[in-house]
């Protein structure tokens, strides 16, 4: 038996395929396969494959695929919305110091995530000093 390229089949898949083999062989006509065989293929295509499963086994690809998608969907992994919310950020603490030229000082001390707005308090120190 040939395998694709990257396909290292492991003992079970060698093992399905001896065993299905085997049934083929037995059959002196089309006969369908039985389940427990068709469960073990579903359960090859979930890890290698839909058509690489059925290339291997000599399935065909759209029972297959019909079959995969039949079953349910909690043994499968279904992606799902996370929203993620940023963490607030830890306040960082601040002091500035200003002093004027007549010795007249301020001192801002503040813990946020924004500055406060400058213009507005330098003006207002500025009003103040006259």
């Amino acid at each position: 038996m040939t395998y694709g390229s990257g396909f290292n089949p492991s003992e079970s898949v060698i093992l399905l395929q001896q065993k299905l083999e085997q049934f083929r062989s037995a059959q002196t006509r089309r006969t369908r396969l039985p389940e427990a065989l068709w469960q073990a293929a579903v359960e090859m295509a979930r890890q290698y494959g839909v058509y690489r499963t059925a290339r291997q086994l000599r399935l065909d690809y759209t029972c297959l695929k019909k079959r995969l998608e039949g079953t349910p969907k909690q043994e499968r992994a279904t992606a799902s919305f996370v929203e993620l919310l940023p963490r607030p950020a830890q306040p960082e603490e601040c002091i500035i110091e200003l002093e004027t030229a007549t010795g007249s000082k301020m001192r801002i001390q503040w813990k946020a995530n924004l500055p406060p707005d400058w213009t507005i308090l330098l003006r207002a120190w500025r009003e103040a000093e006259r």
